[in-house]
């Protein structure tokens, strides 16, 4: 009995005994995140608010240059400068972090003539970015910063001045950069984003900068992976089913494209095909049965420029393991089977 009252005393007793409904105040820790992800969200909607003109004259500067975007900051704004530069060069905008202290010291010469600079400060007094300011302006490289005091130096010296809106940092001193820094990070990405729409970035596009991993595996295109026309278990329609299924199973795709005169996919057959077929007209009368009179007409086949993750929700959609790759008269050029998006990571 003692036990059952000390069990009625924890966190789950004390909901049995109040119906299931937990009034129990949360955990400080919880409370001390929500309260912080509440003050960057508010933040990051009074941005959306403050978007204007100015937005659309600084991607028109970036996505005008003919060199790179150099992006700058010191501290948790340099931290933030380099992701920005990370996502730009990722999606299409030739870009790269230069500290600014380094800068003084001998970095200023990787910044060229037709490049443009993009300046993160929110006090806009960074005392390490001067040096790099005046170099933009002695050289008229366009200058673009992100600041959270619009009358401040750098303010004044830009062509575009992103000023973030008044927000409260979530440090509960008030000290910490935290608001600040996640309003300067999206205020990136929606400029890296706005460049990458307005140049047309397509997933191809994106292939060329991601190889690596899954991501880059996703975006493979079929061609790259599938097996080519050497490997193809190809028959005419007048095959014998005997020697079609010999055909077959030599190849371990588990199919069969049956191709007319013209050398097109006219046909399929698969396991699923050949156990229908045994159960309509029984093993011997199969076997003498030509291909053309077994394979499933128009299957599905798909083109080599496809994207391998395409490829996979076609798969997926339909239920099959294996899609012929055809050319423009769909004559079959590969086979692509679901082992081979397996091995490549895309499924």
């Amino acid at each position: 009995m003692q036990g059952e009252a000390r069990n009625l005393l924890t966190p789950e007793g004390r909901r049995l005994i109040q119906g299931g409904v937990n009034t129990l105040a949360p955990h400080p820790d919880l409370t001390e995140a929500r309260r912080v992800l509440a003050l960057e969200a508010d933040a990051l909607r009074a941005l959306s608010d403050t978007l204007d003109d100015g937005f659309v004259r600084a991607v028109g500067l970036l996505a005008g240059v003919t060199g790179r975007v150099v992006v700058s900051g010191m501290g948790k704004s340099g931290h933030v400068a380099r992701k920005i530069a990370a996502t730009m060069a990722s999606t299409g905008t030739p870009a790269l972090f230069v500290h600014p202290a380094e800068a003084s010291h001998g970095d200023l010469g990787m910044i060229l003539a037709g490049d443009a600079v993009l300046a993160l400060s929110n006090s806009g007094e960074t005392p390490e970015l001067a040096d790099l300011i005046a170099h933009s302006r002695r050289f008229s490289l366009p200058l673009i910063g992100i600041i959270g005091r619009a009358e401040s130096t750098l303010a004044r010296a830009a062509d575009v001045a992103l000023v973030l809106p008044a927000a409260p940092e979530a440090c509960p001193m008030g000290l910490a950069p935290t608001t600040s820094t996640t309003m300067q990070m999206a205020l990136g990405d929606a400029l890296a984003v706005a460049l990458l729409t307005r140049r047309g970035f397509t997933a191809s596009d994106f292939r060329v900068f991601h190889p690596g991993g899954k991501l880059g595996a996703r975006l493979s295109r079929v061609r790259d992976l599938m097996h080519g026309a050497a490997e193809l278990p190809l028959a005419p329609p007048d095959m014998p089913m005997e020697a079609a299924i010999l055909a077959m199973t030599a190849r371990r795709f588990g199919c069969l494209g049956v191709v007319g005169t013209d050398g097109a996919l006219a046909g399929v057959i698969t396991d699923g095909d050949l156990r229908r077929a045994l159960e309509n007209s029984g093993g011997a009368a199969l076997l003498s049965r030509p291909a053309g009179e077994v394979m499933t007409r128009n299957p599905r086949a798909i083109g080599g420029d496809m994207l391998a993750a395409e490829a996979l929700g076609v798969m997926n959609k339909h239920a099959i393991t294996a899609l012929f790759v055809v050319d423009e008269a769909r004559r079959p050029i590969g086979i692509l089977h679901i082992h081979d998006l397996l091995r490549a990571g895309v499924a």
